[in-house]
């Protein structure tokens, strides 16, 4: 039995999971309510962290910490930032890092390291489930920033400096933080918007059926042994 925190950041992006927990004892911590299941083989325990790097980073070390998850998978939703992406596609980490931080503070001082690696079986566990779903997927990296991108030329500017494939708000501190406890981790987001001016029109048409595709992937991804 494998021990698995799934992290999401708003109540959109859990309910679809957590609606299939069955009998989830739930503990509150820090304000954070986790949910503790069995699914399948596996234990899991899911988080609606709220939005932001801090929140984000909090949630993942008291999975590390209390529940002792063996695994992380990051959910939810994304901008679209690579070129061809469109909305409904699955963006799968390879890996992450903040956009809204010089690179240099994190590379040349601690943790000395900038760019934070998914695990590279849990990516091919992701892609296997995406192509068994037939279900369009990109495996690229993924930037965050405490800023909800909606700036077509913010955005040309992001793909110029990180050639990246999606942008959100939470990615790159999970993953920093899985990093710092040698925790394998991914992150599996499904596009709601291109993070262009029409990007906020885009998210509020997009966000449910964006979250309710991605929940689909993330707990077959939990059922593997």
């Amino acid at each position: 039995m494998k021990i698995i925190g799934i992290i999401g950041a708003m109540p959109s992006e859990l309910k679809d999971i957590q609606s299939i927990q069955e009998n989830p004892e739930i503990k509150k911590i820090a304000g954070y309510a986790f949910h503790e299941s069995i699914h399948g083989a596996n234990k899991i325990i899911t988080v609606c962290c709220g939005i932001g790097k801090v929140n984000a980073a909090v949630c993942t070390q008291i999975l590390i910490d209390v529940f002792h998850v063996e695994q992380i998978i990051n959910t939810g939703i994304a901008g679209g930032m690579k070129a061809g992406i469109k909305v409904l596609e699955i963006v799968i980490s390879t890996s992450v890092l903040p956009h809204d931080l010089d690179a240099h503070f994190l590379a040349d001082y601690p943790p000395y390291h900038a760019e934070f690696e998914a695990d590279p079986d849990l990516q091919k566990l992701a892609e296997s489930v995406c192509h068994t779903m037939q279900i369009v997927f990109h495996a690229g990296k993924i930037i965050s920033g405490d800023a909800f991108i909606t700036d077509s030329e913010v955005k040309k500017n992001l793909i110029a400096k990180y050639d990246p494939y999606a942008v959100d708000m939470e990615t790159a501190a999970v993953g920093q933080t899985a990093w710092r406890n040698q925790i394998p981790f991914i992150s599996v987001r499904c596009i709601s918007d291109l993070a262009d001016d029409d990007g906020a029109m885009s998210f509020d048409e997009f966000e449910i059926l964006a979250a309710k595709c991605v929940a689909d992937i993330v707990m077959s991804m939990c059922e593997q042994e």
